[in-house]
Parts: C-alpha cells; structure tokens; sequence
C-alpha cells in the first residue's frame, strides 16, 4: 500500500474509508499467498551464483529455482513466487515491482535463514530488515521528492510510516524544529532523527544483523538547530564566539543580529537594555538559557520558557542595585537611598538577633560589604533585605539617630564581629546549599532528559567530599545563632568553635587534598562533553551563582577556614583577658589552626603519594618495594653516563630521589616526547618513559663526588657505592643535563638525605670535591655527543651478537670450563689485582665497555659496575 505524507485532497472520512479498504485488500491478498505454494527464485547471476545465499534459501524447504530476468515465471499464479535481487534499480526491479510480486533482497534470506525464522510477508520490495518493527514519522521537510526517497527507503528496509505522530510511532526524523510534532516527539521521550540515519542505515544494507536502532546509527540525532537561524547580541566577544562556534556544530546557522531571514535572537539580558532594531514577528527572542538548555538536552528547547522580557530585565536591574556590595554608580539620590538601606540591613539583622533590638553604629563600608556581599554579582543568598525595607529604614533612621547621639550604641565591637562571624557564615553554608541543590542533585537524577550528563564515578570526584563539610557548617549556623538570638557579651563563641573542632579536622582535609583532582575532573568533563558545559552555563546565569562557576565556587571551603581565623582574631582583640571566653577564643585558634596545619600536611602526603604512583606506573620492571607507605620523593634529575658503571656509556639516564632510596632509570626518550603506544607485538599496552636500571639504599652511597667545573667538563660528579653484599667500591660517573636544577643543590639534596638516613648531622662531610684528572676524566671527551651515539651504536650490536651465543644454550660442564678459559685471573680473582684495575672513563671510549682488563683481556659487552682503584681510594 503506497502511504503518501502529502496533503491529501477530499475530507478526512473519505481518507479514512479508503485506508480501510486498502487494508482489507491487503488482508484478502496475504490470506491467499498463504493457501499458494511458495517458492524462491534467484534472479541475476550474482544471486544464483553465490553459495551462501543458495544454501540459505535451501533451508526454507522450498524450491529454489534460478533465472537471469525472472520473467518466465512472472505468468505462474498457483505459485507464490519470492524473487530475489541484490540490487533495487534496473528494469527488472521495475517490473516486477509494478507487477506486486514479492521482491526481496538477499539480506533478508540471509538474516531469515540464520535466525530460523519464516520469510515476512511483504506487499512492497523489501532488501533488507534493518528498519524492522520501526514505525517512523517525518516532519519539517519541505523538498517532496526528497520526503518520498526518504520514505521508500524506510520501506526497503522494512520499516513502517505514519502521517500523524502517535504513540505507536518509534522515531520521529526532523528537518526543522518549530513544529508540532518535534514537541510531542520530545515531551513523548522519542528519538528525533535526522535524515542521515536514514541514509547512514542504507548504506549498510548488506550487513548481516545491522539494525537501525544499534548505538552506532542511533548516534545520527537531529542537532538542537537544526533549521536555525541565529543571531546573538549583548554578549562579550569571546563569549560570542564561542557561542557560535557551539551554535554551527550542532546544526544552527549563524546570521547577523537585525538580518530579516533570523528566527532566533539570544540576547545576553544582564547587558541589553532594549533592542536597537525592528524585529519581525516571527523572530523568537530568547535568552542565553534557552541556548544552553538546548545542548544539555541535546534537542530545541521549548522558546516559551526562556522568552526575553524587556519589563522582566529591568527588574534584574534593580534587584542587582539594591544588592548591599554592588559597586556604586549613578547620582547623589541613588548613594542616599542605599545608605538607607544598607541601615536597614543592619536594623533587620539586629531585630533577628537580639531581643533589646539595638541599632548599630556607623561602621566603613569596606567592612560593611565584607561582611555581607561575595561578589558584586551575587543576588540572591547573600541579600536579606525584606520587601518593606525601605520602611523599616525610615524608622530606624528616625528612631535610632537621636538615641545614637546621646547616649553610647547598644551593640558592643565584639558583637558586631560575633554577628559579622555569624553573617559569613550564613552566606557560606548557602554556597555550599547552592552547590548541593543547584549542581550535585541535578546531576545524580536518574531520569535526565537526554540520559545522565556525567557517570557516578565523575559525580563522586567532584561532589564526595563535600556533603561532610556541609553538615557540619550547618551545625555551627545553628549554633551560632541559638548563641546571638539571645547574646550578652558573657556568651562564649570559642567553646562553640571549639565543640565542632574535632569535625571540621575530619570533614576538610578529604576536600582540600584532593581539590586539585577535583577541578581536573570538572575541567576534562566540561571539555569532553558539550551538554555537561551547556549544565554548567545555565546553572552559572542563575542568581544563586552570582555569576560564578562551578571551580570557583567550590574553592570557597578552602578559604573558609582562613577568614574564621581572623574573624576570631579579631573577636580576640575585643575580648578582656579576664572574660571566661578569651581562653576559649585562643584554643579555638589554635585548634583551627591545628586544623589547617593537619590539611597541610596531609595536602603534602597526598601529593606525595600520588607523585609516587605516578613514578611507579612509569618504570618499567620497577622493583616492588620501591612504593612504601613511608618512603617520600624528593627530587628527580637527567643525567648522563659517562664511565659504563650503570648502564652503558652515553646512555641517557634519569635519578629518582627517594628519602632512603635512589632509584636510576633509563630514559626512553621517543616514549617521552611522543608518548605513542608501543610497535611491539608482544606488548599490548604502551611502552613506559622509563626502564629500571638500579635501586640502592642511600646508606650504600659513601661518597658524593664533586668534579671541578673546567672549560670542557660542566656539571660532571661521582658517586662511590659499596654495599654490604658486594665489598668493592663502585664509581658512578655522571653528567647533569637538567638546565634548571643546578649541580650543587643536587648533590647537597643527596646529601642531607644521606645523613638522615644513617642519622648523621654532618651532611657536608659526605661530600667531597676532586679535579677530573682524579677520577681519570678527560674534559675532551665529556659531552662528545656523536662519539656518544658511536659508542652505544656498537656496543648494542656487541650486545646483540653475545646474546646470539649465550651461555645459557652451553651445557652445564662446558660453561663452566670456558668461563675458566676466559677469566683473565683463571678461578680465581686477586684482591690485588682488582685494586690496580684501572678505573673506566671516558678516555677509555676506545674500548667496548667499563674497565680495562690486564693480560690484554677483553671484558664483555655490558660491564655493571667499575671499581675504585687503590690511588682513588686513598683520595677519597
């Protein structure tokens, strides 16, 4: 049955008796296929040709029968006769499809014959079942012949279509989004598609079990402006440009602010006081919310909720002037009326707290806004002005003056910072409320237009550590305002500081550890994911952000504690040493103290901690006692090896200074400065920066080598190494290529670090300077970067053939006869001899590798380590 979207012409009744007959007549002609014998028929070459399909077909138990047009059987009515084509165009398809012959395509005996189902009866050619059991509706599409391809692809697809948007309708594909069934698709909860699933969908026709429904179709969603034309106005440059930026990737079109063809102007209403141009009535004008809103659900928002009202920003305006803290502007007139009500600001916060209802005294306006605004664009938690203030005012001003000049004012300095104390933290504990009901609720709803804006992982990184802070502020506003409701200066705020100590130490340093950690989150999350930045932008144009985002709100307990340390300081100064409450105030500031000492070093501890998971995760091989609870990271340093002792002479190499432990590595510096995954096959994940070369104890390093700086030789130093398992002493040579960390303070650093592990005070005795003819060093060779690459170029190959003959294929005999024949001192190795081993260098770059060996022997290609010889001893 052909199913047009066009207006049809006649009345309703008539299109519906029609329906109906076409209905049954399709009913009449199924019953009759079914009582036929059915039959398949592969048409083409390509079709009875290929295996697969014949052997699909063959399961259906029916005859498969073959033909090149299959018009020899198109004459037979006693058979029901399925013909298969593997491509809906051409001559053939238009005949048979004229002639209401089944037609299919090879998909659907494929799909059928894998699934063990029966093959669906089809009144129109039918390729593939990609659309199955999808019924779809279409709107806003204007172009007829496009809406009729559109649609006879639904149909070759398997898929069904309705004029009129009900409940039985699946998706809904858009052109445009002013229309009436955009907005029931979006209230309904159904997909709003665009033409490019449709598209996307036929072209994977010939996949097996693609569905259009499958997450990787379900992605082609009509974009939020889709047949949009906006314009912006009111907005800052780069706010502008980012808008549009947004506006042109999710399907808008951007036109000039005043161009005729606009249907869209988003105005920034905090900065436009009225339009300057004629706007048509067609042209929606909306405010900034209305755009975001719409990325966050990922569809057009409803332009109703967010229309811009010239009556309702001038509101704004003065709501955001009578806010106590705004900056002054404008006329003698206006100064007086908000001295007026920054009076009676003081006047309610006094009939609020105090029963004798004082009046205040006068008081800099620095310390006024201190105590009662956070930011100039904060309106509404922050202002507790009633409605009749000015009223209030004018009372207050009449009774309160005469009062104030003849006698002393009834509130005394300290309840004023008493009430100042109480005041902040009023506005604090509504900035965390904010944060809690304005960001982390939303965020955590289950049933979120569009599905959930970020994972419960990432909502526990931002918000975990928050809800404790919040309940215990909370406690300390009631606390302090059961304090004042009936305040005499006997009243005690350090015992009440005191009494939520021991919560505020357990409740802060979670936060203030891992707040760094926290903005990182919100930073990644706000870039990856454009409907969490459109959450974000709407939640920050609400008056309860006062213009703030998320980070910058979120900062505030990290200040917290600070600013009630010098409210109490101040609360000190104003409190006699014989009242019971100035040793209560001084143990509050110290245990506040205590407080922030303890997030300190915990601060430390955790970055310490992370830094060294961070370290472990990037060394390969890397011991496991490396990472202990106890152990600290303290410096890292590049180096050069010169004398072959560690790794190989050349090799880049890098030191990780622990407080007990020194651990070298060696660097890879294409993984360094590509950070690309690995091209071996054996490794499935991507290479490490760094290789495991040594770890000792810092109790095995003797002595700290400073080599003289000379024309040629910079930055160069040793250290010598005896442990407890091996006797000799070691040299490591090496030279620091860091430009920022300078060799003195390294070598320092090592050794203070040596004297508290081995409990010494004289750190500077571990140290001791040398020339480089000491040690054998010749300035000339120190640095030779191309004789360098040279070195470790042939000894790797040296490295590579050893390995080919390595003694681990020798039998257990042999090896050890031919590690006697090669030890230069047969079995057995001299004390003697070691000491007179000349000390490796790199004037020895002529040899393959570490110390020379007497009786003209060679040493093997990767030496471990070199030993101090008998002149160096005595020296050191």
């Amino acid at each position: 049955m052909a199913f047009s979207l066009s207006a049809t012409s006649g009345s309703v009744s008539t299109a519906r008796r029609s329906m109906a007959l076409e209905s049954v007549s399709e009913q009449q002609e199924l019953d009759s296929s079914q009582n036929m014998e059915v039959r398949i028929c592969l048409v083409g070459e390509k079709c009875y040709k290929n295996k697969q399909l014949q052997d699909a077909a063959k399961e259906f138990d029916v005859t498969v029968l073959e033909s090149d047009t299959g018009e020899e059987y198109m004459s037979d009515e006693e058979f029901d006769t399925v013909f298969v084509l593997d491509t809906f165009e051409g001559q053939i398809f238009q005949k048979l499809m004229e002639s209401d012959y089944r037609v299919v395509g090879p998909n659907v005996i494929l799909e059928c014959a894998s699934k063990n189902e029966k093959l669906p009866f089809n009144a129109r050619p039918l390729y593939c079942l990609a659309m199955s059991t999808l019924v779809i509706c279409f709107t806003g599409f204007r172009n007829k012949e496009d809406l009729s391809k559109l649609v006879m692809l639904v149909h070759h697809m398997g898929g069904s279509i309705r004029k009129e948007f009900t409940q039985r309708v699946t998706h809904l594909v858009a052109n445009a989004t002013n229309t009436e069934k955009y907005r029931v698709a979006f209230s309904l909860g159904k997909p709003i598609m665009s033409e490019d699933w449709i598209l996307k969908s036929w072209e994977q026709r010939n996949q097996i079990g693609c569905h259009a429904s499958n997450e990787h179709l379900m992605k082609h969603k009509a974009p939020p402006f889709v047949a949009c034309f906006v314009s912006f106005f009111g907005f800052n440059p780069e706010e502008q440009t980012h808008m549009e930026e947004i506006l042109t990737s999710n399907g808008g079109q951007l036109v000039p602010a005043g161009d005729g063809a606009a249907t869209h102007l988003v105005v920034e209403e905090r900065n436009v006081k009225d339009i300057p141009f004629e706007c048509n009535q067609k042209l929606r004008i909306v405010r900034s919310e209305w755009f975001w809103a719409s990325i966050q659900i990922d569809a057009c928002a409803a332009e109703e909720l967010y229309t811009y009202e010239q009556t309702r920003l001038l509101e704004t305006l003065d709501t955001a002037r009578m806010t106590p803290g705004t900056p002054a502007s404008g006329g003698r007139q206006r100064k007086r009326k908000r001295l007026k009500e920054n009076l009676a600001q003081l006047a309610v916060d006094a009939n609020r707290l105090s029963p004798t209802k004082p009046v205040p005294p006068k008081r800099r306006s620095s310390d006024f806004n201190a105590g009662l605004s956070m930011s100039a664009g904060s309106l509404s938690f922050l202002d507790d002005t009633p409605e009749n203030v000015i009223d209030i005012a004018d009372k207050v001003v009449e009774k309160a003056l005469p009062d104030a000049a003849k006698s002393q004012p009834l509130i005394s300095r300290k309840q004023q910072v008493a009430m100042e104390l109480l005041e902040t933290e009023n506005n604090y504990v509504n900035i965390l409320h904010t944060i809690v009901t304005l960001f982390k609720e939303p965020l955590e709803k289950p049933d979120q237009v569009g599905g959930p804006l970020l994972s419960p992982t990432e909502i526990k990184l931002m918000f975990g550590n928050l809800p404790p802070i919040y309940e215990v502020h909370q406690k300390l506003k009631e606390a302090l305002a059961d304090l004042l409701s009936a305040w005499d200066d006997s009243k005690s705020i350090g015992s009440v500081i005191l009494k939520h100590a021991d919560a505020l130490l357990k409740a802060y340093p979670p936060f203030v550890n891992f707040f760094e950690k926290t903005k990182g989150v919100i930073t990644k999350c706000d870039h990856q994911s454009p409907r969490f930045h459109a959450f974000l932008k709407i939640c920050q144009t609400k008056p309860e952000c006062g213009r703030q985002s998320l980070v910058e709100l979120l900062i505030r307990p990290v200040q917290r504690l600070p600013s009630v340390v010098l409210l109490l300081n101040d609360l000190l100064k104003h409190t006699s040493k014989s009242d019971a409450d100035h040793r209560a105030l001084e143990q509050a500031i110290g245990a506040l103290k205590e407080v922030m000492t303890h997030i300190n070093e915990d601060k430390r501890k955790t970055e310490g901690q992370v830094v060294m998971f961070d370290i472990v995760n990037d060394i390969d091989n890397c011991p496991a006692d490396l990472l202990s609870s106890h152990r600290q990271f303290i410096i890292k340093a590049d180096m050069v090896e010169l004398n072959g002792s560690v790794s190989h002479r050349g090799d880049n190499l890098t030191m990780f200074l622990f407080n007990d432990r020194l651990e070298i590595c060696k660097r890879r510096l294409k993984v360094i400065n590509a950070r690309s995954p690995s091209t071996s096959s054996s490794s499935s994940s991507s290479q490490k920066s760094y290789k495991h070369v040594e770890l000792m104890h810092l109790s095995h390093i003797r002595r700290v080598v400073d080599i003289a700086e000379t024309e040629g030789c910079k930055n160069v130093f040793a250290l010598v190494i005896k442990s407890a398992i091996d006797l000799r002493e070691r040299l490591f040579v090496f030279t620091l290529v860091s430009d920022v960390l300078k060799k003195l303070d390294l070598l320092q650093c090592v050794c203070r670090n040596m004297a508290n592990t081995v409990c010494r005070t004289d750190a500077e005795n571990f140290m001791i300077s040398l020339e480089p003819q000491d040690l054998s060093i010749e300035s000339s060779e120190v640095g030779n970067t191309a004789l360098n690459k040279a070195v470790r170029f042939a000894t790797k190959t040296t490295n590579k053939v050893a390995r080919a003959f390595s003694m681990n294929r020798t039998p257990r005999q042999l090896k050890r006869a031919m590690s006697t024949m090669m030890s230069p001192w047969g079995g057995n190795t001299p004390v003697s001899s070691m000491q007179v081993a000349r000390l490796a260098s790199c004037a020895d770059l002529g040899t393959s590798g570490g110390a020379s060996t007497p009786h003209g022997a060679t040493t093997r290609g990767r030496v471990k380590s070199a030993t101090v010889g008998h002149s160096v001893v005595k020296r050191l």
